[in-house]
């Protein structure tokens, strides 16, 4: 699987990632820390990458956008210390690695993880 990492995202999750054997990177990484959430998006659906965020505005972008990528996964945590977001995501990513490959917004909070189909009709 393939991400794109977001500022919000713990510096500690995306070599946590990588040395789980994902193909990530950060924003920062590549100088596009500044960019707005719509170029973010533009990116990640050309390098088919999923955006890994804590903001909100992909779910709207990908409302209206009508597009079925990229996939996005917020976290919608209490408890955002890095230890914990990689918990759940090395517990959970290759369960919904089938959804975000058919286009999905996975909203991981910490007693569920709720998935909703690309487009939004």
């Amino acid at each position: 699987m393939r991400f794109l990492a977001d500022m919000p995202i713990s510096l500690k999750t995306v070599p946590y990632l990588k040395q789980k054997g994902y193909d990530v990177y950060y924003l920062r990484e590549k100088g596009l820390q500044s960019i707005f959430d719509d170029k973010i998006v533009q990116i990640a659906r050309k390098e088919e990458r999923s955006v890994l965020t804590t903001d909100l505005d992909f779910g709207y972008l990908m409302s209206i956008s009508r597009e079925k990528f990229p996939s996005i996964i917020l976290l919608r945590l209490n408890d955002e210390r890095a230890e914990n977001v990689n918990i759940l995501l090395e517990k959970y990513l290759t369960e919904i690695e089938s959804h975000l490959n058919e286009g999905a917004i996975v909203v991981f909070e910490e007693t569920r993880i709720r998935i909703r189909k690309l487009p939004i009709e």
